[in-house]
This record gives C-alpha cells, structure tokens and sequence, in this order.
C-alpha cells in the first residue's frame, strides 16, 4: 500500500504538468508514522477538524460547509455540543499533538491528490486509533490513487456522473441511524447527485438512497439501489459519507444539517450506531436439515410452509407430493387418485435434531402434467394456537383425501385442530376438531393458497385460492365462464375471488374457541347476514376478497396489518383489447376490503370483461370503484365493494408498472408506454412468497438475532432468486394500506443466499423468538421433496453498535 501511495503521488504530480519537479518515489521503508496518538483520539472537549486542502482552486462549498458545521457544533443539547477547526494545511496529520486532540476530521475537499504518502499514512494512524471521519460529496474524488482512502469513503464516482443541479428524492430508509432518524421518509431536494464506479451496498451500511427516477442519472446510473450516504466501521475507526453537498446552498438547509449533525456525533463519539446492519459478511446462513434418507422423509417432505414456537421450535409441513419411491395415481377411477401423505416435520433448535410428528392422507399427489393432471392441494398451511405452550394445539388447512368426491371431482378444503405432545413432538391424528370445511373444484389446478396467520386479538385469517384455471384467458383475467366439468365452472374467477357466497379467492378471518368451533369478528366484509339483492349471498367469514392465490401471509402483531402476497396470471405482456399482463401483488392490509381479482390488478388496473355467448369477444371495461359480477356462474352478489389498489406489483415489465389513462381511467397499456414505479422489482417466471415483519426484542439475549434496523420493515420475496425479489421494504404510516407505495426497498439476496447452492426457491420464511430468520427452500423439482429441499437458518453476527459504550466522548446522557 505504501508503494502504491508513492507512486500515486508521484502520478498525481505528473497529471498537473509538474514534471519538471517530480521527484523519485521515496523509500517506502522510509514512509513511516512516527505518530503516537492518544485511542480513541479526542477528548470529552469534543473537537472537529474541517480539512479543506485543495490542489487547485478551493471548491466553493467549502465555506458553506464550514459555517454549516461550526452552528451545528454550537447549537443542539450542550452534552453534543463541539469546537470547530477548520484548516487547509495537511501538516496536521503528521504533527501528533494536533491530529490527537480532534474527535473527528471531516473532509470537505474537493477532491485530488492532496496528501502526500506520509500525511496519508497519519490518517491511517489515526483511523486504527478509533478516530471518527465524515467525508462529504467530493471528498470521494481525494486520494485517487489511494485503495486505503477507496474504503474509508467506501466508493468512488463514476467519471461521467451527472453535473447539473437537478431535485431528486431521497430514500432515507435508515430510520434509526442518528443521521437518517428525523429526516422525512422520502426527502426531496437538489444536489449534483454522483453515480459510483462500484455499488458499495452490502459492504457499507447503506442509510440513504436517491430515487433514480426521479431525476436524470445519465448513462453511469447505478439503478434501484443508489445509495447516496453510508457508514460503516472502518480501520479500527468509524467512517460516514455523504454524496450530497455538493452545491453551497445544501448546507443552509435544515434537513441537510440535521443529516450532518447526525454523522458527526456518531463519528465524534457522542453516540453510539449500528453501522453493519446490512454488510452482508455480518450474516451466516447454515442449513439445518439433512437431505431424506433414501426412501424415506425423515427430514422434509414437499417443503409447504413454516412455523415457529415460543421456544424456538420449528414446525414445518409437506403438501403431499410424492418422491421418486412413492406412486403418482392419476387416473380419476382409481380409489387412490391423488392420494398423498402430508407431512409435519419439527425441528427442534436445543438438540439439532429433526422429528416426523406425522402425516395426514390429503388429496395432493399427481404429479406434474398440464392443468387437467396435476393439483396443487394437500397440506396447505400451519398455524400454532397463542396457548400452544400450554395446550399444543397445531392448527392446520388441508384437502383430506376421505371426502373426494370422484365422480364430480369436487374435494373439501378444511381447517383443523390437532392436539401435538410437547414432550415427544408427535401429532395426535385422532385429536382432530374441524373448525371450517368449504368445497373445492379439483377436476382442474390450480391455486389453493393455504396461508394462516394470528392478529393480537386471537382471531385467525386464512388464505384461500381462487381454485381456478390459468388456461382459458390468454394469461389475462381468470373470467372465462364457459369451461365446466358436470355443470361446475372450472375457469371463472368470478364463481369464486369475485363471489361474495364462495371461501375461494379470499382471506377469512375466523375467531377459533377452545370447544373447536369458531365465531366472527366484527370487522369483515361481510356480516353474512346481508339482506342487499333478496339476501343469502354473503359469507361473514370474509374478510378480504378478489386474491388469485394467497398461499403466504402474516399479520404484525404491533399493528395488526395483514400482508399478503398473490400470485398473478400468465400473460407476458399488456394487451391493449384485455389489459395488464401478469401481476404478482403484494399487499400491506389495514381493513376488510376487495382486492380486485378478477376484475382489476395492481393499482386498479381494469380487466376487460367476457361472456356467454362468445367469450373470445371482449366486452367493457371493468369499472374498478363500482365491480358488478355479471358472470352466469355467480351466486353471490352483483353489486361488489369498490376495489383497493394494492401495495406492490410487478410482471416481465418490471415493478409497478402504470400506464397513462384516457379520459374514463382506463390505462393505454402500451408497452412502450409502460413507466416503472417500482423499479427494484423485476419478473418473468415469478411466484410471490409474502414473508414477516420484523420486529426486534431489546430484552432478548440472544447472539443471533437481527438487529434494530430490520424492526418494522416488510419481507417480500418471490420463489424464484434470479432477478426476482427479495427485499425488506419500509412503508409510509400515512398511506400503507390505502394504495401507497413502498417508500424504500433494500436487496435481501447476500444475505440470504440466492443460487444453486443457496436458497434457490423460496418457499416460507419467518422469525423465531430469538430474532434469527428461519427460510424453507422447495427444491429444485415440482411436486415432490430433493436433496435441495431444507430449511435454513440466517443468523446475525456483527456485533453491538460502535463506538463501545466506555469509549464514548462523554458519559451518556
């Protein structure tokens, strides 16, 4: 390194027409510090250096930033308060006495080769000895040569970044860091906005991001992730930057200052922060389930969903889906059609060891094939009830293979109570309490969703598929009412998402009772008891309505938001005679409501509709404020509630798609004209995996659990790992549930691990009590269980926030 420094000063020199004067390159033996500073450097007198050396004409934000920090450091609480020295002479980082007595040094330069090899290597000294730095804006252009100076600022720009001064939104999805905690979520303002040679994120802790759609990044953009300011742990010291600053007029703005003030009592160490809450390296994700035994599904069967106990415990089941020793019956007059084992598995956390609690007999089992063969019933979802500590009651949703009817091929869908014992984690088949049984078509596949979750009030939501074929609409809305098997329609979402007398399509929300029954709580859809069209065509377990295939979904117990995610159709493209192409959505719930499938998608984007005689022919648009279901297959009522547009959406276009609307609302769907809101999504083959929100236990001792940043964000991921997502994103209070978009979203796919060898397919993921993440990975086969089929566990291993608490400048306060 100290090589390298020489000869990048000697470069330096020959780049500014100094020749002449260059000099030979030093003995790098003869480079050395002879500083011996005080660790950590500073004093309770807290004091900041400003550097402001320059090798050409001084930029002209220096004086603004001087004057900046100097008020900031004379105003706030008097306990982080601080002197201001500012100075353009580099001398002070080889003259000890000076260098020692500062709490941090901010470089306010604009950018160079400004410090020679020795003066160089006294920042390094005074980095190893717990020294603070904040370099602002250009600062990242100073020591161009230098690898050393490349990580304390953590990136370099791009040569070609834009120059002009353009607004543009800040994502300030650090809502924790003392420099992002008081900002506004989305934050608007101008700067010159540098793109970055290398994407730092995941090797800094990234605390802001700017929104690149917001403004003109030229041809070096970096994309949906942009981080703009950053921190992290650095040399035995701590480093902040910020790309903003960059115009003088930044530092007269309240919210900027703020952000600088926040920086500079982390790297003063006034405060303490976690600056490694997203370095990827601070994260270990093991395996800790074995592939089966050959055979057998000791381990794992076809990985279906997850859920964890109070102590820590993992329950996990298998659909149904047969391995490769097990027999596939396909043919309708065979008894055993379908007949498939679905499988709970626990894992127990103390022992590592791995239990098959046992099985149910489910119709599950075809195989693959095309929508006439294959099924996606079975063992659909898991829930523990909130005394299963003390009474070891496993709720579960499932097709039991005993109430096929073959010759109509219609099935029941169940909810169910077993009894588990908590000493031998075996499931007592014969505990069994039904608590809700609904039909279901099983003459075609597919989507039978399967998700269950608890809110703080004992209430329990399951998630039901729309029960219906992808393969009669072209991949657009699922409204096609002629195919039917013996009079029942098989391909008419309307009969079931869009019926306000049908389980199907929909999230219930039931309140169990200890006898195994169940009533209703106030607040859904419906009461049931609607006397609206003659009456009878409401069912008061419904709580949302018009979901293709809710098959995860989770309620934050600190708000009682209900998240949900659904699979979308198959259509590639838009269509400008049907409408959108396939959305996967994602949706962040704060009331019953209608959630539009089939009639309208995304941000209340309109299907067309279709029907009898012709349903090749289109027919008007849906109107997404005033649903009617017109379909002949319909038993519910016509007269739908208006529809909420969702949270989060995204097809082969990308995330978010919206489109320009004429004079009525309805959107071009032009692919040309398609703009992307949600950028940091992207589809193709695409399958919505809804997962947790996080939210972090103070009191908890444990060494694994994620830290306090995560606390509150949103998990949403896909099945697959290519480009599709896998984020925590951060919602707005002010408009979640009301058709408000995400305001950040960073990338989870480093820290849980995407590829071959990772966690490829997506299957569940949740929290356990002691804050680690627990993840199912499907596979690598459909409709049975692989060497690749495990469960994960994502463990955290950064450490406290820095500085330590006995190194802090003044005792806290």
């Amino acid at each position: 390194m100290v090589a390298a420094l020489a000869a990048g000063a000697l470069g330096a020199s020959l780049l500014a027409g100094n020749a002449a004067t260059a000099q030979s390159p030093p003995d790098p033996d003869a480079i050395r510090t002879t500083l011996s500073l005080p660790s950590p450097p500073g004093t309770s007198n807290v004091k900041v250096l400003v550097f402001h050396g320059s090798t050409g004409e001084e930029s002209p934000t220096v004086d603004a930033g001087i004057a900046a920090i100097e008020k900031i450091g004379l105003s706030g609480p008097a306990g982080q308060r601080f002197k201001t020295v500012a100075t353009d002479d580099a001398s002070v980082f080889t003259t000890a006495k000076k260098l020692g007595s500062y709490n941090a040094v901010v470089f306010l330069t604009g950018g160079g080769d400004i410090l020679d090899p020795e003066q160089e290597a006294g920042l390094e000294t005074y980095m190893e000895a717990g020294g603070g730095f904040l370099g602002i804006a250009d600062a990242a252009r100073t020591e161009p040569y230098s690898d050393w100076f490349t990580g304390l600022v953590g990136a370099r720009p791009a040569a070609n970044s834009p120059t002009a001064v353009q607004r543009a939104t800040v994502e300030v999805g650090d809502r924790q860091n003392p420099a992002t905690k008081d900002l506004p979520l989305e934050w608007k303002r101008p700067d010159k906005w540098l793109n970055w040679t290398k994407n730092p994120s995941g090797d800094v802790h990234t605390v802001a991001r700017v929104r690149e759609i917001t403004y003109q990044p030229g041809a070096s953009a970096n994309g949906a992730d942009h981080p703009i300011s950053w921190c992290r742990d650095y040399d035995g010291g701590r480093s902040f930057y910020t790309g903003m600053g960059s115009t003088a007029d930044s530092f007269s703005e309240v919210d900027f200052r703020d952000h600088l003030r926040g920086a500079l009592l982390w790297t003063t160490r006034l405060v303490r922060a976690d600056c490694k809450a997203t370095i990827n390296a601070n994260y270990k994700a093991e395996r800790v389930t074995q592939p089966n035994q050959p055979g057998q599904n000791d381990q794992i069967g076809e990985p279906h969903g997850e859920v964890i106990a109070p102590d820590g415990r993992v329950l996990y089941i298998g659909r149904g889906g047969a391995d490769s020793n097990q027999p596939v019956v396909t043919d309708w007059a065979d008894p055993d059609v379908g007949k498939g084992i679905g499988q709970i598995h626990v894992y127990d956390p103390k022992t590592k060891k791995v239990t098959l609690a046992g099985g149910l007999t489910v119709f599950g089992n075809k195989g693959g094939g095309d929508e006439l063969t294959k099924v996606e019933e079975g063992l659909l979802g898991i829930e523990l009830d909130p005394g299963f500590e003390q009474n070891g009651w496993v709720y579960l949703h499932y097709t039991p293979h005993s109430q096929l009817d073959r010759d109509k091929q219609i099935a029941e869908r169940r909810v169910s109570r077993f009894t588990l014992d908590l000493a031998t984690n075996k499931l007592d088949l014969a505990s069994e309490k039904v608590l809700l049984k609904w039909p279901v078509q099983v003459h075609s596949c597919c989507h039978a969703g399967g998700g269950m979750a608890w809110d703080s009030k004992g209430n329990l939501y399951i998630a039901t598929g729309d029960n219906n074929s992808s393969g009669f609409s072209d991949g657009y809305s699922g409204n096609n009412p002629q195919p039917n098997y013996k009079g029942l329609s098989f391909a008419d979402a309307r009969r079931t998402a869009g019926n306000t007398n049908n389980l199907n399509g929909k999230i219930l929300r039931i309140h169990p009772e200890p006898d195994g029954t169940y009533t209703l709580p106030t607040g859904n859809l419906f009461t049931g008891k609607e006397q609206d069209e003659g009456g009878g065509k409401t069912r008061g377990e419904i709580y949302v309505m018009g979901v293709r295939n809710p098959a995860r979904i989770s309620v934050d117990k600190k708000t009682d938001i209900l998240y949900a995610g659904w699979v979308g159709p198959d259509a590639g493209e838009p269509s400008t005679t049907w409408g959108p192409a396939k959305y996967d959505t994602f949706s962040a719930i704060i009331k019953a409501g209608n959630h539009g499938w089939p009639y309208c998608m995304g941000n209340k984007q309109p299907y067309r509709d279709r029907n009898l005689p012709d349903p090749s022919k289109p027919l008007g648009w849906y109107n997404c404020d005033a649903p009617k279901n017109e379909s002949p297959n319909n038993d519910g009522l016509v007269n739908l509630p208006p529809i909420t547009g969702n949270t989060i959406w995204y097809s082969p276009q990308g995330g978010g798609i919206d489109y320009p609307r004429d004079a009525n609302g309805i959107p071009s769907y032009k692919k040309e004209e398609g703009k992307q809101l949600l950028p940091w999504l992207k589809g193709g083959g695409q399958a919505t995996m809804n997962g947790p929100v996080y939210r972090y236990d103070a009191a908890s001792a444990s060494a694994d659990k994620w830290p306090s940043y995560w606390d509150g964000k949103w998990f949403v991921g896909d099945f697959y790992d290519g480009d599709q997502p896998r984020n925590a994103v951060l919602t707005d209070p002010k408009t979640v549930g009301k058709g408000g978009l995400p305001t950040h979203a960073e990338s989870l796919k480093k820290i849980i691990p995407v590829g071959a060898d990772g966690i490829r397919n997506l299957m569940d993921w949740k929290f356990a009590p002691d804050g680690s993440l627990y993840v199912l990975d499907y596979g690598r086969g459909f409709f049975t269980s692989d060497s690749k089929s495990a469960l994960w566990r994502v463990t955290y291993k950064g450490g406290e926030a820095t500085p330590a608490a006995a190194d802090l400048a003044r005792k806290a306060e």
